[in-house]
């Protein structure tokens, strides 16, 4: 499997690549800054540089061709401000999906949060109140497409090894999970068709991966 991943310097995406790379699959990682190349290199992954902010549908679409799925894992990161939550998180996924579209690629998987469901509450600091609004319009433009798409919603991420173990369902509740983690279930969920037009929320728990996937789409 081709597997192409946004934010492909990204904590999580790093921990993706060799996992994907260990299977046999071929890990692409998109990424802004071509001096993190050798780290995607080290990790497995073919690094492929692409400024999402500054790119058009037709540009990324070239290197989406021959592509088996596309994860959309990028963020703005810490200490970026409102704008470019709107610019990474909400315009940046859309332009994948349109780009993913055009390249003939039905596999799309969106790494979100939790928390997105309702606004942000009265006194909600402004930079993450304009996260969790990018988070959610990329989930619903997501879903008014014709892709086989899956919506991953994480809670509070951490830098804890994996144990193996999740709780996967449309309404976990509030918890923490592992970054390791989140990259497992990415990888599990491509070979999970049926998760298709699925909100999951994960955090750690007591399930098996494999199981917990199972059980969320029953």
């Amino acid at each position: 499997m081709r597997v192409v991943i946004a934010g492909g310097h990204g904590k999580i995406a790093l921990l993706l690549h060799p996992h994907l790379a260990g299977r046999g699959d071929t890990a692409v990682g998109l990424i802004r800054n071509p001096a993190q190349a050798a780290t995607l290199r080290a990790a497995g992954a073919t690094p492929v540089v692409c400024d999402l902010e500054h790119t058009s549908v037709t540009e990324l679409a070239a290197h989406l061709h021959g592509a088996d799925a596309v994860i959309f894992a990028a963020g703005a990161g810490p200490g970026s401000g409102a704008a470019r939550k709107d610019t990474v998180d909400r315009a940046a996924a859309a332009l994948l999906a349109d780009a993913a579209t055009h390249a003939g690629v039905h596999r799309y998987l969106l790494v979100s949060s939790m928390g997105v469901d309702a606004p942000p509450a009265a006194g909600t600091d402004d930079v993450w109140a304009a996260y969790l609004r990018a988070k959610r319009a990329a989930e619903d433009d997501l879903r008014d497409r014709d892709l086989a798409w899956t919506v991953l919603r994480p809670g509070r991420l951490t830098d804890d090894p994996p144990t193996g173990q999740v709780t996967l369902t449309r309404h976990a509740g509030r918890g923490a999970i592992s970054r390791a983690e989140v990259a497992h279930v990415l990888v599990a969920l491509l070979d999970a068709p049926a998760t298709t037009g699925a909100t999951l929320e994960l955090v750690s728990g007591p399930t098996p991966i494999a199981d917990a996937i199972r059980a969320a789409t029953t």
